[in-house]
């Protein structure tokens, strides 16, 4: 392997970071925002739209924190992470295609699963 080429996947490797770290944050801006919009005293599955906004929002948060951790943090740890986001954010993304109004906040949770999915391939 050249210096070049190690450089290449290096800014392949940060590049790939950081849009998982954006698109984590974007998600959980929507998720949050989600969660706000549904009535407290609503129906039982106003309740699990809620809850599962406000979980994703956490989950997606604690991500993208561990991501800009730099190299205080072991790679399996890092692994472990954004395959609980990418989970969590899939769930959300199912919960939301059922309530009318929340495509984009299903679409923003599929790309923040997708974007988690790359990154972890980069890990393997």
């Amino acid at each position: 392997m050249t210096t070049t080429t190690s450089q290449q996947e290096l800014f392949q490797f940060l590049e790939d970071r950081f849009a998982c770290a954006q698109a984590c944050t974007d998600c959980a801006r929507a998720c949050a925002l989600r969660a706000s919009l549904v009535d407290p005293d609503g129906t039982e599955n106003q309740e699990l739209v809620r809850r599962k906004g406000i979980m994703c929002a956490e989950v997606c948060d604690a991500t993208c924190r561990v991501l800009s951790e730099q190299n205080q943090v072991d790679e399996g740890v890092i692994r472990t992470q954004l395959e609980w986001c990418r989970q969590v954010c899939l769930e959300s993304a199912h919960i939301f295609d059922q309530q009318p109004g929340a495509e984009d906040s299903a679409e923003t949770c599929r790309a923040c699963a997708r974007a988690c999915g790359e990154f972890l391939a980069t890990l393997r």
